[in-house]
């Protein structure tokens, strides 16, 4: 769910290196300096903010999978995520702080990235049984120490590691994520994936555990999946089942894949977020890879874009408003300001702040911390915890793809990129979608994720869309002069025969599997 942030907020921080006998991790503690009379001036410091984007060409390198990389010893960043708050504000924040914080974000097209995010299962093969964090612990710090990464704690637990722009974190119920460094073309996308695959695998199984690229954990119940020791997840954990009936199966049981992708204006995030909107049931379409829940078949071709419509309809879904010509930063931030909160963090601490407001936070009037205001940290951290299929931070979240093989995870950024990165296609993809009407968006959100390709639309299937905007991709992609369609070959097949992932999941269930989910574990693993 979290990428590793791509631009920092213009504080001066100082890092304090407390050296340790070879072997031994370091401890770094982040102090911060923050000039207190600047804080204040956010039109002014807000405006210049942008991402630090480094070249990294050398990805492709051998050393990149730590063949023959130079050993550096890892360290330990004391200050546990999300973020450190390291502003306290001398006045408060207004709206038109938070307004300038999205457009922050803008930036010319040379400089847009490309940031991808996966998850995955981790099981051990002998049982097939969920990894328990105990596992959890030592594969974390096998890969750090094998691979130079640094480890990230909360208290004593390790729950994560972070390398340059890429970090690994987990979700609620164990679930391993790489959120990737923003990168320039598709083959750094992929070489990040096989590096990361390669580091983890080579860790994990001297362990005898495993990895499985899917949607929705296909045989295990909500009670067999371990608890990860985080602080927000307690909080969420505890107020899901108050506002939606499968909140708990999308914190425990779902595995994605998403892309993040910039924008150079008000007016370029608009196009790109109501294309994202309209085409994301294709997306969850091409990519629906979840069709099991506890050993069965459970009717849906993607569970786990089920499992999000009745989850908390404060915080999901397709967001007409997106639609509307009023729309812009101001308006979504209209949006998200009414998004009941989760937490606030303060001393590394999580402050449960279920159902309240962030407007009354901004005014002062938080139940939880009376008196106390909001930093941008406590903004950038309540925007992670709203979840639409297509999402706004400082860039914008393709949020609708299922978990999949690793050919999957280098084709869901390809296929964003190449609709949204081009603007002959971008704007193919406009005029494509331009009269399609609220009820019909909503139509297919609903009906794509049991039907998939086969889903009607209008004169005919969804399939005879997908081939359209499938071509919008290709010929976007070939216009990057980049030659990354190959990238699309995962799901060109998909396209031309209307057969998605999960129904050839479902055709060897009752098939050679013998009605028996177990070999999955076999057929998706990584």
């Amino acid at each position: 769910m979290a990428l590793v942030p791509q631009t920092g907020l213009s504080f001066c921080m100082r890092s304090e290196v407390v050296c340790c006998k070879p072997g031994q991790g370091a401890v770094v503690n982040m102090t911060n300096n923050v000039e207190a009379s600047k804080i204040k001036e956010t039109r002014i410091w807000l405006s210049s903010l942008s991402r630090s984007h480094t070249k990294t060409k050398n990805i492709l390198s051998p050393n990149y999978v730590g063949v023959g990389r130079k050993q550096r010893h890892p360290v330990i960043v004391a200050a546990s995520p999300p973020t450190e708050d390291a502003v306290v504000a001398t006045e408060p924040l207004t709206k038109e702080d938070l307004v300038g914080y999205l457009a922050s974000g803008c930036k010319p097209k040379e400089k847009w990235r490309i940031g991808t995010e996966h998850e995955k299962f981790g099981f051990e093969f002998r049982t097939l049984q969920p990894m328990r964090y105990e596992q959890i612990a030592e594969l974390l710090n096998g890969v750090s120490e094998r691979f130079g990464w640094d480890k990230v704690m909360e208290g004593d637990n390790i729950i994560g590691l972070k390398q340059g722009k890429q970090s690994i974190s987990l979700e609620p119920g164990g679930q391993f994520e790489l959120s990737g460094a923003p990168l320039e073309t598709l083959h750094q996308t992929c070489a990040e994936v096989n590096s990361h695959l390669y580091q983890v695998k080579a860790v994990a199984e001297e362990m005898g555990i495993g990895f499985l690229g899917i949607g929705f954990q296909p045989k295990w119940k909500i009670k067999d999946i371990p608890i990860m020791p985080k602080g927000r997840y307690e909080i969420m954990r505890n107020y899901m089942p108050k506002v939606g009936s499968l909140g708990l199966d999308m914190m425990f049981r779902t595995c994605t894949v998403q892309v993040n992708l910039d924008f150079s204006s008000e007016i370029d995030m608009i196009r790109k977020f109501r294309v994202g909107l309209a085409l994301q049931p294709i997306a969850t379409a091409l990519f629906a890879n979840s069709p099991f829940v506890e050993g069965k078949p459970s009717g849906y071709l993607s569970m786990r874009s089920q499992i999000w419509t009745d989850t908390d309809n404060n915080r999901t879904g397709m967001l007409p408003f997106v639609f509307d010509g009023s729309f812009g930063f101001e308006q979504y931030v209209d949006y998200a300001l009414d998004v009941p909160m989760y937490f606030v963090y303060r001393k590394k601490k999580y402050i449960d702040c279920t159902g309240m407001s962030f407007r009354d936070f901004l005014a002062g009037k938080l139940p939880s911390l009376p008196g106390e205001l909001p930093n941008l940290n406590d903004w950038e951290n309540h925007l992670t915890t709203i979840f639409p299929e297509v999402r706004l931070k400082r860039y914008l979240e393709m949020r609708g793809a299922d978990g999949g093989p690793w050919r999957r995870l280098c084709a869901l950024p390809a296929f964003w990129v190449g609709i949204l990165y081009d603007e002959v296609s971008l704007q193919n993809a406009l005029d494509m979608t331009s009269d399609w009407t609220p009820e019909e968006r909503q139509m297919l959100r609903n009906k794509v994720p049991k039907t998939g390709l086969k889903t009607s639309f209008r004169d005919g299937l969804l399939k005879h869309v997908a081939e359209d905007v499938l071509k919008l991709a290709k010929d976007g992609l070939e216009r990057r002069g980049f030659k990354e369609t190959g990238f699309l070959n995962a799901v060109a097949e998909v396209v031309r025969t209307g057969v998605t992932p999960a129904e050839q999941l479902l055709e060897m269930y009752y098939g050679p599997w013998g009605q028996c989910v177990d070999p999955v574990f076999e057929e998706l693993l990584y």
